[in-house]
């Protein structure tokens, strides 16, 4: 790492964290947040003269970042929850039935409110009961369940484990790249820990 700059919610100019991660040279900088910021960052970036490929989380899930950041976004990459393009059966259904009902394609946030209504829908089933305990319980249980946003198994802590695919920012839209799981960012020693 080279280093950090930070910056506070609902700033518009980025121009001196900016100047001072030019003089790094960076190769990628890693760039948390969201869209709304991300845009106007990536903008003010290339207008500086960096060149680094950005990348980012799943706070990047619009397509306000390309309205936003126009060219400067593409070759960009962010991790998220799935992509529509996935050919996995259950993201084709999701999409074509969303499409459908609402004249567009779901994002991430809307396959993610799908799968946590499914993965609670599951467990009531296994359950046999509406008593929360219960409930918790099953949850809890919930192992190799075949989401929209992937195969989902709850940890010991009831953190989802799941795979995240990687997507990239090519004339204006967001493009499937590739679906890594965890272990394989570790064993590329990655940032996982």
């Amino acid at each position: 790492m080279l280093g950090v700059e930070a910056y506070a919610q609902k700033d518009k100019d980025f121009s001196a964290q900016l100047t001072k991660i030019k003089t790094l040279k960076p190769d990628v900088i890693y760039l948390p947040g969201y869209y709304e910021d991300i845009g106007n960052i990536c903008r003010q970036a290339r207008e500086l003269g960096l060149t680094a490929t950005f990348i980012g989380g799943d706070g990047w899930d619009s397509p306000k970042l390309t309205e936003l950041g126009g060219e400067a976004v593409e070759g960009c990459y962010f991790s998220n929850h799935y992509s529509k393009e996935e050919q996995r059966p259950e993201v084709q259904a999701f999409v074509k039935t969303f499409q459908e009902r609402y004249g567009e394609a779901p994002d991430a946030l809307a396959a993610c409110g799908y799968d946590a209504v499914r993965i609670v829908a599951d467990a009531l089933r296994r359950a046999g009961t509406v008593d929360r305990r219960a409930l918790r319980d099953a949850l809890a249980q919930t192992k190799n369940f075949p989401g929209v946003t992937g195969i989902i198994t709850l940890d010991a802590q009831r953190n989802a484990q799941k795979k995240a695919v990687v997507l990239t920012i090519k004339q204006g839209q967001q493009k499937y790249v590739t679906t890594i799981s965890p272990e394989e960012v570790k064993k590329a020693g990655g940032l996982a820990s």
